[in-house]
């Protein structure tokens, strides 16, 4: 009778080991044990997966291996964000096994969100014995023409002589530059053969670094020494070069007492908790930020794109500004605005030879004295406001209460996407980067789960909590069972108002209302379905309960699953409507900007 001994790995189970003669020569390495250690050279650590036959050689040498450590999920795609929330909890490299066919092409949301948020992802799949490509073998797919859209290089791996130089290159360029996923196409064949010592090696060098653009510096500080209205708009790309680049702008902001915002892919990076935070910007930005932006005389964009969710309608777009644009990726420069001054490289490197071309403050502040004094009037003007009454929960009130049980706890927060996305974005503080983990330019539903599982298994000790809608977390609920498994004690805490609401929002004011298949008539029950796969949990809807609902949502040490029944068609405001400038916003309690006593031609001015 076999006997089976667990390896305290959940999710392994091996076969009593047979005796070990110590004199017997160590056995050579295939190419799948070549795989794993070149993985734990590379420093590393966890491993997000599935198997399937096309890589069971890469599994077997992973069997007895306790340095990779390898989360199981329960699906592929939910495999690539929870890498993803390892990778943007890090800043390492997420790395990912999945099987040939429906596996490896299960994987492509996951990495066009890997593409479109710089997050890097080497992902290694599975394929079927180089014989077999191309004869429409069981579970073939063409891997490399797949993925080529979605990630920023792929390859396939027929020789095994050249497997470590092709992981080697690929983390170079899933983390080099601007981050991004990489897939690595391994047939099982190659898997399974002995390389050759003498076999040559196919050496990469990566590109040298640029030079500091040292007349664009001195342009760049020309600019901000001056402008009287100058905004600093920072993004995702401040996260990804590391917490100095975010410490060099926040020096930056303090140094020239610019106003700053950031985009959705940015929070953190400056503190929320800082005077001349102005709260996210774009179509659910705050006034303050919104109209600042509108009536600059300089943008300093460091690690954004100008994405369209930024800019609304580009032809009134930041109409009176400058800009300056520092950013890795050459390609955004000039792509959607003009530069005035454009500083290509690291996000560090530049804005540290920012500051030093800068004088100290160089009275900065009292220059910016009027245009601080726009902004306070803007402020008031509470465009973040709500009613939060004693009966319905509203959904601003559970971000905000959820902000206030997490003040002082370090903790990280997935969400997934839509209103509930939004809320969160506006809603909850973050004075430091790596703690806001959410999808961005391809806006994935179902990512907030398995990335808050990621961001736990690289996080232990910390609190995840992940934000999502009653529609998001559907698509990947069988990722609860992955929890257990692993022992990530994620929090869930739902805005269930039973939409799909920001198309029901939409639906609403640019369709009249007809609500066309954005409403679910059969929800589950979110407390049972959670119980059935082993975690605790709880319903909440009323207002008065919310707030011990939460505190035994945290203190769980187990994961648990809070089920919040929010007002049902609540709005996500203030928000910038298709088509307009960030000067025409529609804001809470049915007010709009310009107010009829506000505009003065086309300059927008505090009562």
């Amino acid at each position: 009778m076999e006997t089976l001994l667990a390896t305290g790995a959940p999710g392994h189970r091996r076969p009593a080991p047979a005796p070990r003669d110590p004199e017997a020569a160590p056995a050579a390495a295939n190419g799948a044990q070549v795989l794993i250690d070149t993985l734990i050279a590379l420093g590393v650590d966890t491993v997000f997966g599935y198997p399937g036959g096309a890589v069971l050689p890469l599994y077997d040498a992973l069997f007895d291996r306790p340095r990779l450590r390898h989360i199981l999920v329960r699906h592929e795609q939910a495999a690539v964000h929870a890498a993803q929330g390892y990778a943007r909890s890090t800043g390492r490299p997420g790395v990912v096994f999945v099987t040939s066919g429906p596996g490896m092409s299960n994987t492509t949301t996951g990495l066009l969100d890997a593409l479109c948020d710089s997050t890097p992802i080497v992902c290694i799949s599975g394929q079927v014995a180089t014989s077999a490509i191309g004869t429409d073998a069981f579970q073939e797919c063409d891997a490399l023409g797949i993925s080529r859209p979605v990630t920023r290089w792929n390859a396939q791996v027929r020789d095994v002589n050249l497997l470590e130089a092709t992981l080697r290159k690929g983390f170079a360029i899933a983390c080099g530059g601007r981050p991004g996923p990489v897939l690595i196409d391994v047939p099982k064949d190659v898997q399974q053969q002995f390389p050759s010592r003498a076999a040559p090696t196919r050496a990469w060098t990566p590109p040298p670094t640029p030079r500091l653009p040292t007349e664009s510096l001195k342009s760049a500080a020309r600019l901000i020494q001056a402008a009287k209205r100058p905004v600093l708009y920072g993004g995702g790309g401040l996260v990804n070069s590391g917490p100095a680049a975010c410490e060099a702008f926040t020096a930056l902001a303090r140094r020239t007492h610019m106003p700053c915002t950031l985009t959705l892919m940015g929070l953190g990076a400056f503190p929320a908790s800082d005077p001349q935070w102005l709260g996210m910007l774009g179509m659910h930005g705050t006034l303050e930020a919104n109209l600042a932006m509108h009536g600059a005389d300089l943008v300093v964009c460091v690690g954004a794109r100008f994405d369209d969710r930024v800019t609304g309608r580009t032809d009134r777009f930041c109409p009176s500004a400058k800009f300056i644009h520092i950013d890795i990726d050459p390609t955004s420069i000039n792509k959607v605005v003009r530069a005035d001054a454009a500083l290509v490289g690291d996000c560090h490197a530049l804005l540290e030879a920012l500051l030093a071309a800068l004088p100290p403050d160089a009275g900065a502040g009292r220059r910016l004295a009027p245009w601080w004094s726009r902004i306070a009037g803007w402020r008031n003007e509470a465009s973040l406001a709500f009613d939060d009454t004693p009966g319905v929960i509203a959904p601003q009130a559970l971000v905000r209460r959820l902000g206030a049980a997490l003040e002082g706890r370090d903790a990280i927060v997935s969400t997934d996407v839509g209103q509930h996305q939004m809320w969160a974005a506006q809603h909850l503080a973050f004075d430091a980067p790596r703690r806001w983990l959410t999808s961005g330019g391809a806006g994935t539903m179902g990512y907030g789960l398995p990335a808050a599982i990621g961001a736990q298994a690289a996080h232990p000790g910390r609190l995840v909590v992940c934000f999502s809608g009653d529609a998001s977390i559907q698509m990947n609920i069988q990722e609860l069972a992955t929890a257990v498994q692993h022992r990530t004690p994620v929090k869930v805490v739902l805005s269930n108002n039973g939409y799909m609401g920001m198309v029901r929002q939409w639906q609403q004011l640019n369709h009249g209302g007809r609500y066309s298949h954005s409403y679910t008539d059969a929800l589950p029950d979110f407390v049972m379905v959670a119980r059935g796969f082993g975690w605790q949990a709880r319903r909440v809807d009323r207002r008065d309960e919310l707030d011990d609902a939460l505190r035994e949502c945290l203190a769980s040490p187990g994961p648990f699953f809070l089920d919040a029944r929010v007002a049902a068609e609540e709005n996500c405001l203030p928000m910038i409507p298709a088509g307009c400038g960030h000067d025409e916003m529609l804001l809470p309690r049915g007010r709009t900007w310009p107010l009829p006593s506000r505009a003065d031609a086309g300059m927008l001015r505090p009562s």
